[in-house]
């Protein structure tokens, strides 16, 4: 199968030069780099760094003057060349290196054309650029911590001595604003779980096995910026592990992805949801009510790990149960209709004994044949 050809299109003014090596070792896993070009203010002191890195990297810069103070003077010249470069039909797919959302509609357009848009930038990245992508790597995944800070700590020098302690405070506050751009950019254990369960639930339905392969091309599908490197894996077999819903299956050579049998039995659930809704007696409870006194008892609760798709069809699947009221703020409660035999047992042991079965009681087994009642008056 032929390499995919690429052109590698990188926005100096957002990007750091120090990321230029690992950039171009990524893009070896998708394909032959054609078009190596870099666009900035080469006049600016800014832009002091990039020489070498260039050099090295037989990338070309591409000068824009910076017509007006406080504007990126290299956005419209790197989105002309794109479009020039995509008419010419020389490249299967682009490289976008760029901290900055204004790219977004560039890359949607090539995607249109049937291009693969592979994103970079750092982790301050708006999401609407991360997503416009058909996949996106976060630049500071792609270099060693140690790496990054003994570079930052030649570049400091001498002056980092004589700070010393005003340093220190300043690093951990760099950190914590990193650790928090993270956070809101990235996304979720939770979402992604709940992806991977859908996939694997789906797969079922076709009776048909998840692989691990299938896993990792559906979530890039899904989500362009998903990355294991940002959860601190270097492997998604690893990823997988430490989510406690899944689990990895090997059969041969193919590894497969399957949920975990569920640490509470439906049964159990099923009790417990009963036992709440007979609480709250005839007037029933909302079934919104009912869904967080559920995950608030169970907390990894999911109605797709039993074979359900809503709350509302695993409250159906329980025959005691009865959903009433409007569609919007349905309620749920216990059906004398459909009352067990043990729960009809039940409240009958908890109900008085009336006159009549205590006479039943005084009765002989033949006896109870003939009594009737009339009034308060028993005849035998």
């Amino acid at each position: 199968m032929e390499d995919k050809r690429f052109a590698i299109l990188i926005d100096t003014d957002n990007i750091s030069a120090k990321y230029i090596s690992a950039i171009m070792d990524e893009m070896t896993k998708h394909g032959i780099v054609t078009y190596r070009r870099a666009y900035g203010d080469w006049t600016s002191t800014q832009a002091k760094g990039w020489k070498n890195k260039l050099m090295e990297n037989s990338i070309t810069p591409m000068q824009q003057f910076c017509n007006t103070v406080g504007k990126n003077a290299t956005d419209s010249t790197l989105i002309i060349d794109a479009m020039d470069i995509l008419y010419t039909g020389n490249v299967d797919g682009f490289c976008i290196v760029s901290s900055d959302g204004d790219f977004t509609r560039l890359a949607s357009r090539l995607r249109e054309s049937g291009m693969l848009v592979v994103g970079m930038g750092e982790e301050k990245t708006p999401r609407s650029f991360r997503t416009a992508c058909s996949q996106f790597t976060v630049l500071e995944n792609l270099i060693d911590e140690d790496d990054l800070q003994d570079e930052q700590e030649s570049s400091k020098g001498a002056s980092q001595g004589a700070a010393a302690s005003s340093g220190k405070s300043g690093k951990n506050k760099k950190a914590a604003a990193k650790a928090e751009a993270k956070e809101s950019t990235s996304i979720s254990k939770e979402v992604i779980e709940s992806a991977i369960i859908n996939i694997i639930t789906e797969n079922e339905n076709k009776d048909k096995e998840t692989g691990l392969g299938e896993i990792g091309s559906r979530l890039l599908n899904k989500y362009p910026d998903f990355d294991v490197r940002n959860y601190g894996y270097s492997l998604l077999s690893r990823f997988l592990e430490e989510i406690p819903s899944l689990k990895l299956v090997k059969n041969n050579t193919r590894v497969n992805v399957e949920i975990r049998e569920n640490r509470e039995s439906e049964e159990e659930i099923t009790d417990y949801i009963r036992a709440s809704v007979k609480k709250a007696g005839s007037k029933g409870m909302r079934v919104s009510e009912l869904s967080n006194v559920v995950h608030g008892k169970y907390k990894r609760f999911k109605p797709k790990n039993y074979g359900y798709s809503q709350f509302t069809k695993f409250l159906q699947a329980i025959p005691e149960l009865e959903l009433y009221g409007d569609i919007n703020a349905r309620k749920v409660r216990i059906s004398e209709k459909k009352k067990s035999t043990v729960e009809k047992q039940e409240d009958a042991a908890e109900r008085p004994e009336s006159a009549v079965e205590k006479q039943e009681d005084m009765c002989g087994e033949g006896d109870r044949d003939w009594k009737y009642e009339t009034g308060n008056t028993i005849y035998l």
